[in-house]
């Protein structure tokens, strides 16, 4: 069963998603709300796969219980309003659909055939990411535990999922709440937030240089300003990473002797 949470102000907007939802016998609904802050609860608590999320209602709006639930729970979207403004930055909000009130029953039943479309994907997901997780399971008894850095990282390429080693990787970005990946001229969209690969990525290897970047310590030539005086990273291919004021220390920390990066690095070492 498809698990769904309907969001919006109107009771006869919440009845008509609900009896349309109804008609679907793959499709539970599992809760309704009225206000946003409501939803951000609910959404923690019943973690759906879909969730109808009108934009303008009292309090949160739609994006910002989003931006909230994110932290917890990352269902997908289907957004759902009467003013068509807000398109780009529902899509931009990785939204799968946008309903414009009033729509019909085909059009309703087309964004709710994409929406489960993306929890079937996000299946195909899952049983890859357990499937990396055997791989990289211990194997004998003297490895007592996994390792603490992963040895490969899933990324989605169109319908295809692709397992890339962190030595691959040149750098990363944030985009929305999701994070691109940069390989080797490529670039594939990665489920997790730049605060998680910074947990899940080795300190020796990688650092945040920005809000919104992580760089492979690798494939940094030099830091310098670039025309407008803004300090940046090159890599090795040419491209400019801009640093962050209170981040730039901790980069070159990386790179002294006493530190293993340095150490490797320093003449004479390994």
């Amino acid at each position: 069963m498809i698990r769904v949470v309907v969001v919006d102000d109107e009771p006869l907007a919440r009845e008509t998603i609900r009896d349309l939802l109804g008609r679907d016998a793959d499709v539970e609904v599992v809760a309704e709300c009225a206000t946003g802050a409501d939803a951000v609860d609910v959404v923690a608590e019943t973690r759906p796969d879909v969730l109808f999320l009108d934009v303008q209602m009292p309090g949160l709006d739609g994006f910002e219980v989003l931006s909230r639930v994110v932290e917890h729970h990352v269902p997908v979207v289907v957004f759902v309003t009467a003013y068509d403004r807000y398109a780009v930055r529902a899509f931009d909000a990785r939204a799968v659909d946008y309903l414009l009130k009033p729509f019909d029953d085909d059009r309703f039943a087309e964004a709710l055939k994409r929406a489960k479309k993306a929890v079937e994907s996000r299946d195909l997901e899952g049983r890859a990411e357990r499937l990396l997780a055997l791989v990289d399971a211990p194997r004998g008894p003297s490895e007592a535990r996994p390792p603490r850095y992963p040895a490969r990282l899933m990324v989605r390429s169109g319908s295809r999922l692709l397992f890339v080693r962190p030595e691959q990787i040149d750098w990363i970005e944030a985009e929305d709440y999701y994070s691109r990946v940069h390989v080797a001229g490529a670039s594939y969209l990665l489920r997790a937030s730049m605060a998680e690969l910074e947990a899940r990525l080795d300190p020796d290897e990688f650092a945040r240089v920005h809000r919104s970047a992580i760089v492979n310590l690798d494939r940094v030539t030099e830091i310098h300003p670039d025309a407008k005086g803004q300090e940046v990273v090159r890599l090795v291919d040419g491209t400019l990473v801009p640093i962050s004021r209170g981040r730039r220390a901790a980069l070159e920390r990386a790179f002294r002797p006493e530190s293993a990066r340095g150490a490797a690095r320093a003449p004479g070492g390994e």
